[in-house]
């Protein structure tokens, strides 16, 4: 029972951050900024998470001025991911900067790879490949409608893959044991003060705060920063890492999906083709090895074939 549990959080939990890209668009369409987008993202979730991690003082325990900075500076990647997500969904439809960005699961292989000296399994090989080969597809390349797209965003979609695959990697070595709502807390904070530095000449513009401005921050960060990271604390433990990875991966069909039917977006057959061709390589090497391992004889069976 513990095992299904753990399934529906991740689910949910994923499933929030495929709805990320409908609130993004509409503050877009109201006329707002990249830079006050963010900005108010990242000052509402720090409100929040930090209303969350108040709530139980005795999770501080473990903390240190080392750790807190390097907290911080992981939180970084988040404001980046962040920046370069929104910058992808401004200039492109929403299905396609989701794909982009989900390039961080061949990235992520290639930064284990150089920095953990971990190299890639022939079945991991086998799935980056067939990514590119959804990606091809789920462009939308074949039918040339991404001819006339600003270069600007596909820039700002790999980027988010890149920093977004540097999150997970450096988020899964660095304080382990402190509590993670107070982890969820200090990486936002580094966002934030990330955000706004490199948004300072527009932090006027964000007050007095607008109402379409806030139900956009409001939106972007619930579904974003605060919810996901909630649902995954409770169901990762109770599940394995790979069967984890599969089931977050299904906020890149549901973010196509909301796409599709709340923003009018145009989702042709051969996308949807390059969107299951990714989800499959992403189960593909997460259970591949366990497909094809050959078994070992039993004992038994070893000083059977002895005699």
């Amino acid at each position: 029972m513990k095992l299904n549990k753990g399934i529906l959080y991740i689910l949910i939990g994923a499933s929030f951050f495929g709805f990320t890209p409908i609130f993004a668009k509409l503050g877009f369409s109201n006329g707002y900024s990249l830079g006050q987008i963010n900005i108010v993202q990242m000052l509402i979730s720090s409100f929040l998470l930090w209303s969350l991690a108040l709530l139980k003082p005795s999770s501080f325990k473990g903390l240190t001025k080392r750790n807190i900075l390097q907290i911080m500076m992981i939180g970084c990647f988040i404001g980046l991911t962040s920046i370069f997500y929104y910058g992808a969904l401004k200039y492109l439809p929403a299905s396609l900067a989701i794909i982009l960005m989900f390039q961080f699961v061949w990235i992520g292989i290639i930064l284990e790879w150089i920095f953990s000296k971990i190299k890639p399994a022939p079945v991991t090989i086998m799935s980056i490949i067939l990514i590119l080969i959804g990606v091809v597809f789920a462009s939308n390349v074949f039918h040339g409608d991404i001819q006339g797209l600003p270069v600007k965003g596909f820039m700002f979609g790999i980027l988010s893959a890149f920093t977004y695959a540097g999150f997970i990697f450096c988020s899964g070595k660095v304080a382990v044991n402190v509590d993670s709502r107070i982890r969820s807390a200090l990486m936002v904070t580094g966002s934030l003060i990330l955000v706004l530095i490199l948004f300072m000449g527009e932090i006027p513009s964000v007050l007095p705060l607008e109402k379409n401005l806030l139900t956009t921050g409001i939106g972007v960060s619930l579904f974003g920063s605060v919810l996901p990271p909630l649902f995954f604390a409770v169901g990762m433990p109770l599940v394995s890492g790979g069967i984890a990875n599969i089931l977050t991966s299904i906020e890149l069909p549901i973010a196509i999906v909301s796409a599709s039917i709340i923003l009018s977006e145009t989702v042709t057959p051969l996308q949807w083709l390059g969107t299951a061709i990714i989800l499959a390589a992403i189960a593909f090497n997460e259970l591949g090895p366990n497909l094809f391992r050959i078994r070992e004889p039993f004992p038994e069976q070893n000083e059977h074939l002895n005699h």
